[in-house]
């Protein structure tokens, strides 16, 4: 919150690239196939608080979703970075966000699926590290 009690702009500005990876956070960092639903509930329980906070307040802007927002950025951009941090020292190849997968499967020799990362930059890259003969298949 800033001094004027307002929540700081890239506070808000995180919330649209956060709903926009979140379903891939969770969709490819735990294996499931919940297609855009973690973006869905994410946005509901966002609003929750939200609501929660003006009809306590009467205004929209409260510490409460200020925290809520923070904690919630915090998982998602702290899960990508450490993702990010893991694949690159032990080699992942294809998606970044299999990098705790290929962990897993490194030290318990059982194999997890890889694939190219769906959206983004990385997308050709990846791509073109799987056609590489130095990359495992």
């Amino acid at each position: 919150m800033t001094g004027e009690g307002t929540i700081r702009p890239l506070l808000w500005n995180g919330i649209v690239i956060g709903l926009v990876l979140i379903s891939y956070v969770i969709n490819i960092g735990f294996s499931r196939s919940w297609k855009k639903w973690p973006a869905a509930i994410s946005a509901v329980i966002l609003i929750g608080f939200a609501l929660t906070g003006y009809l306590q307040s009467g205004q929209l802007e409260t510490p409460m979703l200020a925290r809520a927002v923070h904690v919630w950025e915090l998982y998602i951009f702290s899960h990508l970075g450490l993702a990010f941090v893991v694949a690159a020292l032990i080699g992942t190849p294809g998606c970044e966000m299999r990098a705790f997968h290929h962990l897993f499967s490194l030290v318990t020799g059982t194999p997890t699926k890889e694939h190219c990362c769906p959206i983004g930059p990385l997308k050709p890259i990846d791509k073109w590290e799987n056609q590489q003969s130095w990359m495992p298949k």
